[in-house]
């Protein structure tokens, strides 16, 4: 029975997989049922009850979410050529498509995100993609992490602006030469976000330098990533929400452990983003600083 379930959820995970390597390509009922290896006439209805959305709606919102993040973080990126690649022979489709989506055009977007209505619109993309991810603490493993001095951006406030912050750094790290090819990119988790006000939350958006940081008009100040001991869980896939794997490493993995907590924050580095590389290919160590 066990087997059973798993082989059916590895299938449907297929699905996904595919989804996020081919979103320029026609993904039709008949080509993801294949995939899946599911008859296409009963597809739909698993594909909704394993997910909570249609297969149609999941690419719809998954083509939305790249098209909105080159709109926001690549300012050289054609609108022409991302409504194209959402699926779209003529612009104006794609404007009226991505308004009713996120509640914006796509130039309003671009010039000024309005980021709550964007999380909301794509939380359903976001609980398909958390529902593919499973962690084991045999999954964790213990390293040591070298002393890394950093350029620090603190975010302050509500964790649903937490992407105009990153706007901001992007900024910067494309005027200082510190692009993510070049330097390492880390995010600091001093807070929980689950029990912390969102006036009070705060997160650290850090890239890897020895360079000297001059005073500069984002707030980007020199900050210390210190060296240690830590407990290091790679997740892969969609890494905006780290909830579940932080949970398995403080609720499963550190009791049973014998080890205690250092003295520094949760933080995690971004090895491979998105959308530079598929949704499921995005590659995040998080890590757990331990005596």
């Amino acid at each position: 029975m066990k087997a059973a379930l798993e082989n059916y959820h590895a299938r449907m995970r297929r699905v996904l997989d595919h989804i996020d390597r081919h979103l320029d390509a026609d993904l039709d009922l008949s080509t993801l049922s294949g995939v899946a290896a599911f008859s296409k006439h009963h597809f739909q209805r698993q594909f909704s009850a394993t997910y909570g959305l249609s297969a149609h709606r999941y690419v719809q919102l998954a083509r939305m979410k790249r098209a909105s993040y080159r709109l926001a973080f690549r300012d050289d990126a054609d609108v022409t050529e991302i409504a194209s690649d959402a699926g779209y022979e003529a612009p104006d489709s794609f404007a009226r498509a991505f308004r009713d989506c996120v509640g914006q055009a796509p130039s309003a977007f671009r010039k000024s995100p309005d980021w709550e209505p964007w999380l909301a619109a794509l939380e359903p993309l976001d609980q398909a993609r958390s529902a593919n991810m499973t962690f084991s603490p045999n999954d964790v493993v213990v390293r040591d992490f070298p002393a890394t001095p950093v350029a620090l951006l603190t975010h302050r406030g509500d964790q649903a602006l937490v992407y105009e912050t990153v706007r901001r750094f992007i900024d910067w790290r494309r005027a200082a030469g510190l692009g993510r090819d070049i330097a390492a990119t880390y995010t600091i988790f001093p807070c929980d976000p689950r029990t912390t006000p969102p006036d009070a939350f705060h997160l650290d958006l850090c890239a890897a330098t020895i360079r000297p940081i001059e005073a500069n008009a984002q707030g980007v100040v020199a900050g210390m990533i210190p060296g240690g001991r830590c407990a290091v869980l790679r997740v892969i896939g969609s890494s905006e929400n780290l909830e579940r794997p932080a949970l398995l490493l403080y609720r499963d993995w550190l009791p049973s452990s014998g080890r205690e907590a250092r003295d520094f924050p949760l933080f995690c580095q971004r090895i491979s983003f998105y959308p530079d590389v598929p949704e499921q290919e995005t590659i995040t160590d998080l890590l757990l600083p331990i005596e």
